[in-house]
């Protein structure tokens, strides 16, 4: 945080910034935590410290009333989530959520509401994703999808294939072999942005993706899925194409076609949110953060943004940072601006500009 954001959270006291650092008044000696109760002081008077031990070592006394020498409650909740991730991702079998909160030293329900206010998910879901992410790491190494279901800690096959379908949006046998037996068509076109990839499972739009490069595109296609039945540019594809290039074209449309939108369930909720977000507007990642009851997990909602694999559709360019800034996209800062650019002037009635007219950098 620079000086200027940590004395916004002391003036408009945020108690989430509590054990991020501590504030010294040089007037009275004395250092508090954000969000203390005390008298505010004047702005030329205080100094940020990281530490409780920075603000003694300026010989600086703790306040008696917010008691900043302690830990915080956000800081110890934070350790015994990181302890909790650690030992999810260390033991072969999956702990339940009275050993997971045992293990910490805290009680199962405040275990829980921490865990699911830091991570955005609760600890059930925590441990599946993880277990599922063991299973997509050995599926390509071990001998036998069995061993590699039985090497993630699940008890028995079955288990795992109760929520294969989620986890990996296709079953075991068909990842391990670079989507053997799924039939993917895909079609490249050109657009104001760039080429475009538009490709689809018999679930629906399973990736929308754009680049200064049609072969690149192709080439990223065939890299997730090296054994798949590709099909490209067949008739009966066409329409899907022109619904996506008329999204992009005319934001106001939307795309009211099937998603096979794949990720973990905390990305999944995002990527929901983020399609409430209307043409023309857009929300700061602390505001989708708070629509989905995760206020604290914005920079979780931002590595959501990124890992989204269906653009405009999935509007990720409509999430912005609480300053205005634009953040980052995937698919490059300069088709961010221009999408939201495009989609003002649609609001406003403006004509189209044509492709040739547009300052848009494809690197």
């Amino acid at each position: 945080m620079t000086d200027d954001a940590r004395w916004r959270a002391v003036v408009d006291p945020d108690r989430g910034a509590d054990g991020i650092f501590v504030y010294g008044v040089l007037t009275t000696g004395v250092y508090c935590r954000p969000g203390c109760a005390s008298r505010l002081p004047k702005r030329g008077n205080v100094r940020f410290f990281a530490t409780s031990s920075e603000a003694a070592a300026a010989r600086l006394r703790p306040c008696k009333r917010c008691r900043p020498q302690i830990a915080s409650p956000r800081s110890t909740a934070e350790q015994a989530v990181a302890r909790a991730c650690e030992i999810v991702a260390s033991e072969d079998r999956a702990p339940t959520l009275t050993e997971l909160a045992d293990a910490v030293g805290l009680s199962p329900s405040y275990f829980h509401r921490k865990f699911k206010a830091i991570t955005g998910v609760t600890p059930k879901q925590y441990i599946l994703e993880s277990r599922a992410a063991r299973v997509r790491e050995g599926i390509r190494q071990a001998n036998t999808i069995t061993d590699a279901i039985y090497d993630a800690g699940y008890a028995s096959s079955s288990r795992f294939y109760d929520t294969a379908s989620s986890s990996l949006g296709m079953r075991p046998g068909e990842y391990r072999r670079g989507g053997v037996g799924v039939t993917i068509s895909y079609a490249i076109t050109d657009s104001y942005l760039g080429w475009v990839l538009v490709a689809t499972t018999e679930l629906g739009i399973c990736r929308i993706d754009i680049d200064a490069s049609a072969e690149a595109l192709r080439e990223r296609l065939v890299g997730s899925f090296a054994k798949a039945q590709l099909l490209e540019g067949e008739s009966t594809f066409q329409e899907t194409v022109a619904r996506v290039v008329a999204c992009l074209e005319q934001p106001r449309l939307g795309l009211s076609l099937p998603l096979d939108v794949q990720g973990t369930a905390f990305q999944r909720r995002v990527w929901a949110a983020l399609q409430e977000i209307p043409a023309g507007s857009t929300a700061s990642y602390s505001e989708v953060a708070g629509w989905i009851g995760q206020p604290k997990a914005a920079r979780a909602v931002a590595r959501a943004c990124a890992g989204n694999q269906i653009a405009v559709a999935v509007p990720c360019h409509r999430v912005v940072r609480s300053d205005g800034g634009l953040g980052g996209y995937r698919w490059g800062v300069a088709r961010k601006r221009e999408l939201l650019a495009r989609e003002s002037d649609v609001m406003e009635g403006a004509p189209y500009r044509r492709r040739g007219d547009d300052a848009v950098h494809h690197d």
